[in-house]
């Protein structure tokens, strides 16, 4: 008898926390905040480009970088999201972000070779962040200016438009989503070279 008895208890509870809720709360996602319950996705021109909560790899000189990634064996795989693992006396560690500063340091035309921002030669814990630091998008400026034949002002401008501030005005720091911030480039550069044909 209280088999049978914790046997039901079993299946009401399955069918309750199991599927019963999942779903409520699935529903009510897509009800309430339907964009990110869809995953945040970016659209352009009607077609998905990636979602503003998952990095992804820039490496063309016209955009911006973004942070490393140690998620996969190419970075940014979501399947993969995780950090190295390393410790900070870990010689790997150590030379690879002595790599990343020494690229840094010769691609970068407007960075001070004494104060690299951190989050541009270290991966995140997930390995997928969409964000970098305002530091690290203003070293990248006259990079992306010159590349783009814009002034660095207004490659500036944008930078400060794209920065999120911290939540609530306390908590976090302020970040700079990269997605976003190279499709404005791109709707940038589109718009310049539509008035330099007029």
């Amino acid at each position: 008898m209280r088999i049978w008895v914790a046997v039901k208890m079993t299946i009401v509870f399955t069918l309750l926390t199991g599927i019963g809720y999942p779903i409520a709360i699935v529903g009510l996602a897509h009800v309430l905040f339907p964009h990110q319950a869809d995953g945040s996705l970016v659209m352009r021109d009607g077609q998905v480009v990636g979602s503003r909560l998952i990095g992804q790899n820039f490496a063309a000189a016209r955009y911006f970088h973004p942070r490393p990634s140690a998620a996969g064996d190419k970075g940014y795989d979501a399947a993969s999201s995780s950090g190295s693992n390393l410790g900070p006396t870990n010689k790997q560690l150590i030379e690879t972000v002595r790599s990343r500063a020494s690229t840094l340091r010769e691609h970068e035309l407007g960075i001070n070779h004494n104060e690299l921002p951190v989050d541009m030669v270290t991966a995140s814990g997930s390995g997928l962040d969409p964000e970098i630091t305002p530091a690290a998008a203003e070293v990248q400026i006259p990079r992306v200016a010159q590349t783009r034949r814009l002034s660095q002002d207004a490659v500036r401008a944008l930078i400060s438009t794209h920065t999120r501030g911290r939540q609530f005005g306390l908590l976090g720091e302020p970040g700079v989503n990269v997605l976003e911030l190279n499709l404005a480039l791109d709707r940038m550069t589109a718009k310049q070279t539509a008035n330099a044909a007029e």
